[in-house]
């Protein structure tokens, strides 16, 4: 949780977001959209008990003090209509409205489940809106390869690396902002990552990115700080590169390859990996979950079981289908 966050947090909201982060092992980008959703939601309680002033800004309403008897008294119906709330008066689609319900419903259970403050969870069955998931967006290979092909910017060796390791692994941005020189064992052509929940993995390296990698490196250090910054790829300023500007090249690099109307992003770059790996000979399911990080009830057994061969020969798919053009 950021800090800023903590001089308008109730002491029972951070003993939730504790449990988040140390019990539950999420990461800090999710612990903070669980507090600030659930500040939403105090806000809401205090306008409707008529705590503040009607005349108030919602984004000034503090809720540090908010009594944790208004939330024993919380009822199903109350739910709802903080759901009525949501839509029309903040205006909240159906997506962050769910997200919404989720964050408050583990709230409310883990008050009254697991730290005892509340005498009952009164919306254990309230239900979350249903959320029409649409087909993610993804490159075809033949977009893929143009795309590749036309990576001309002030750091092409760089630019080139980061988008042929999004293409070939499917990681996440946060994942690979996170990259040290470190993670990267050449002699077994491996990388780790620091996934969601501060989970790490190990991922194979195919040809392409290993040679992505070492073309890089030499330019890499032209940017490196006197104390010899750790970080894969760097900024012009010398620091670790931003996620912001990791978006902002692959919209850059989208546009120049002509392909601007397809809307993707980093994050939709990993759905075309995923795409691509899975469609094309030699992809196995179980294979790309473990690659790509996916976690689903039964993931952590069937991972368990799952041999490195599979891994291998799903990444060596990945390289015949994206080698790059000379």
């Amino acid at each position: 949780m950021k800090e800023r966050y903590k001089e308008d947090c109730p002491y029972y909201l951070e003993d939730f977001l504790v449990n988040l982060s140390i019990i539950k092992n999420r990461g800090d980008l999710t612990t903070d959209e669980y507090y600030l959703d659930i500040r939403t939601f105090l806000r809401y309680i205090k306008i409707k008990n008529k705590i503040v002033p009607s005349e108030t800004k919602f984004e000034n309403i503090t809720v540090k003090d908010t009594p944790i008897e208004l939330l024993e008294n919380f009822t199903e119906k109350d739910a709802y209509q903080y759901m009525v709330w949501l839509k029309d008066e903040r205006q909240n689609g159906v997506a962050a409205r769910a997200r919404k319900t989720t964050s408050l419903k583990q709230f409310y259970e883990y008050l009254a489940n697991k730290s005892h403050l509340i005498s009952k969870d009164n919306i254990s069955s309230l239900e979350v809106p249903n959320v029409k998931r649409a087909l993610p967006k993804y490159l075809t290979l033949d977009e893929v390869q143009t795309l590749l092909s036309s990576i001309r910017t002030k750091n092409t060796e760089r630019d080139y690396c980061i988008i042929t390791l999004f293409l070939n692994c499917g990681m996440r941005l946060s994942e690979l902002c996170g990259i040290n020189i470190n993670d990267i064992a050449f002699e077994n052509k491996t990388l780790r990552l620091l996934g969601k929940g501060r989970k790490e993995r190990i991922i194979y390296l195919n040809d392409n990115c290993i040679k992505a990698i070492e073309q890089y490196l030499p330019y890499r250090k032209n940017y490196e700080m006197a104390q010899n910054e750790k970080a894969l790829f760097l900024s012009s300023r010398k620091n670790r590169i931003s996620r912001r500007r990791v978006q902002k090249i692959i919209e850059e690099c989208i546009f120049a390859a002509g392909l601007k109307n397809t809307g993707v992003t980093t994050h939709k770059l990993r759905h075309t990996a995923a795409t691509l790996m899975y469609n094309n000979n030699g992809g196995d399911i179980l294979a790309v979950k473990e690659i790509l990080g996916h976690e689903s009830t039964s993931t952590t057994e069937i991972y368990t079981h799952l041999g490195s061969d599979k891994m291998k020969n799903t990444m060596n798919v990945m390289e015949d289908l994206l080698k790059k053009k000379d």
